[in-house]
C-alpha cells in the first residue's frame, strides 16, 4: 500500500490533497474522502481547512461545479437571492445582481474554491465505494480515464457530496426512434437561438421548463409545454422581496399549511388562475409538497405572461411520438414539432457506486435517519447537499459534517499523540 507516501505528502498542508495514484493501487488518504468537487463538495472542503483537516477531493469531471459548467442554459440565474445561496465562510461580492446570474455564481465558486486551497483530483470516476469493517475503513474505487486505471483510496471518513442532479432523466416514450426533429435533454440546450422559426415541444413545466420556453420564445420560435401533472406556479417576489424569504420568515411563527394558504392567496391576486390556462395546481401547497418530494415551486421569471397571451402553448402529457415530425398526446390530439426538448430533470447516481451505509433509498434520495441526524450515517459514512433544500441546506449539512470529523480528527491525533508519549 500507498499509505505512508499519501500521509508523508500531506504533511505540507491541512487541506491539500495529494495523488499518489500515478500507477493505480491503493492509497489512504489523510482525512476524509470527499466525493464530488461542486457547491456541497467544496463547502465541506472549505470548512474542513478551516478545522485544519486535511482531505481529499475526487470529481469526475475535469473542473468544479461540472453541473453549473457544462449543463445549465445561458440565461440562468439563481432562482432564490443570493443571500439564500451563499456557501459557508464567504458571501457574494456586494457588486453582484440579487439573483446572479450562472456565470457569476461560477465565478464565486471558483474563487471559493481558489480562497480554501481545494484542489480536487480531477478525471476521477468514482465506481465503487464499500466499508471494510476489519479494517475501519471506506474503500472508494476510482478510475482515472487519461490513464485508463483505478485507484482504491482508503480513509476512515466518506463524504457523499455528488449531487442530487448526477445524471439525466429522460423518460421513455413509445416511438421515439421514428421521430424525424431533434430531440434532447434540457442539459444540453444553451439558448433559444438556433431554435428560431421553429415548432418546439418542452416536456416538463418545471422552473427549467418554463424559463426554456420563455427563452425559446424570445428568440422566434414557437414553444410548447407538455404538462403531466400539476405545478405550483409563484411569483419570484412579493410585497418588494422575494417569495422564498417571505416564506421563510412566516415559517418561523405559522405552520406549514397555513403558509401555503397564504402564498397561494398572494399568487392568485398577482398571477391570476393559473388553471384558467391549463397549469392545475396539486392539492398540497406549495411547501408542502417540498417537504414530501423534494419538487419545487415554479418561480415565475416571466414565462407566465406569454402563457396567459398565447405565446406559450400548454399541452397535455405526451403519449408516443408517431413517426415524422409527430407527437401523441394522452388526449388522443397529434401535433407536428420541429425539436423536443426533455426538461425532466436528474437524480443522484450514488446507488450505482455505494455499496455500503444506510444513508440513501434505492432512488438514491437521502432518508431520515432514526437515531442519527440526515447527514450522517454509520461507520464514518456521511452526506451533503442530499436535503432537497438547495445551496442553502448544502452549506448547513457541509458544517455539521466538517465539525463531526473534525472532532473525530483531533480525538484520534489526541490518542496517537497519547499512545507515542506512553511508548516513550
Amino acid at each position: 500500500m500507498q499509505d505512508q507516501a499519501a500521509a508523508d505528502a500531506g504533511n505540507n498542508s491541512p487541506s491539500r490533497q495529494e495523488d499518489s495514484s500515478a500507477a493505480g493501487g491503493c492509497c489512504l488518504v489523510r482525512g476524509p474522502i470527499i466525493v464530488g468537487a461542486g457547491p456541497s463538495g467544496l463547502a465541506v472542503a472549505a470548512t474542513l481547512s478551516q478545522h485544519a483537516v486535511p482531505f481529499t477531493v475526487l470529481e469526475r469531471s475535469d473542473g468544479i461545479a461540472d453541473l453549473w459548467t457544462n449543463r445549465t442554459y445561458d440565461r440562468l440565474r439563481l432562482h432564490l437571492p443570493k443571500v439564500f445561496c451563499e456557501l459557508p465562510h464567504v458571501g457574494f461580492p456586494d457588486d453582484f445582481p440579487a439573483y446572479p446570474t450562472k456565470h457569476d455564481f461560477l465565478r464565486y465558486l471558483r474563487s471559493y474554491a481558489e480562497r480554501f486551497a481545494v484542489s480536487p483530483l480531477f478525471g476521477r470516476t468514482v465506481t465503487a465505494a464499500r466499508y471494510d469493517a476489519a479494517a475501519a475503513l471506506w474503500r472508494v474505487s476510482a478510475a482515472d480515464g487519461d490513464r485508463a486505471a483505478t485507484t482504491e483510496y482508503a480513509s476512515p471518513w466518506l463524504v457523499v457530496a455528488s449531487g442530487e442532479n448526477a445524471e439525466v432523466v429522460v423518460p421513455k416514450v413509445k416511438g421515439r426512434e421514428r421521430f424525424a426533429g431533434e430531440v434532447l435533454h434540457s442539459s444540453a440546450y444553451r439558448s433559444g437561438e438556433r431554435f428560431k422559426g421553429m415548432r418546439v415541444l418542452v416536456v416538463g413545466c418545471g422552473n427549467s421548463g418554463m424559463e426554456m420556453c420563455l427563452d425559446l420564445c424570445e428568440h422566434g420560435a414557437m414553444p410548447f409545454m407538455s404538462v403531466r401533472s400539476g405545478v405550483h406556479v409563484l411569483p419570484r417576489e412579493m410585497f418588494g422581496t422575494s417569495t422564498f424569504g417571505v416564506a421563510m420568515k412566516l415559517l418561523k411563527w405559522l405552520p406549514i399549511k397555513l403558509v401555503d394558504r397564504f402564498l397561494l392567496l398572494v399568487a392568485k391576486m398577482v398571477l391570476g388562475d393559473t388553471e384558467k390556462h391549463g397549469l392545475r395546481r396539486p392539492k398540497l401547497g406549495p411547501l408542502e409538497i417540498k417537504n414530501v418530494t423534494g419538487k419545487s415551486p415554479v418561480l415565475d421569471v416571466g414565462a407566465w405572461s406569454l402563457i396567459k397571451s398565447g405565446n406559450i402553448k400548454i399541452v397535455p402529457e405526451v403519449e408516443s411520438f408517431t413517426g415524422g415530425n409527430g407527437v401523441r398526446f394522452v388526449d388522443g390530439n397529434e401535433m407536428d414539432f420541429d425539436a423536443v426538448i426533455f426538461a425532466t430533470g436528474y437524480k443522484s447516481n450514488v446507488p450505482s457506486w455505494l455499496k455500503d451505509g444506510e444513508l440513501f433509498t434505492e432512488d438514491g434520495k437521502a432518508k431520515a435517519q432514526q437515531a442519527t441526524s440526515s447527514w450522517r450515517g454509520p461507520n464514518g459514512l456521511y452526506c451533503v447537499g442530499f436535503s432537497g433544500r438547495g445551496l442553502l441546506g448544502a452549506g448547513a449539512d457541509a458544517l455539521n459534517a466538517a465539525a463531526d470529523i473534525a472532532g473525530r480528527w483531533q480525538a484520534m491525533a489526541a490518542a496517537a499523540a497519547g499512545a507515542k508519549i506512553s511508548s516513550v
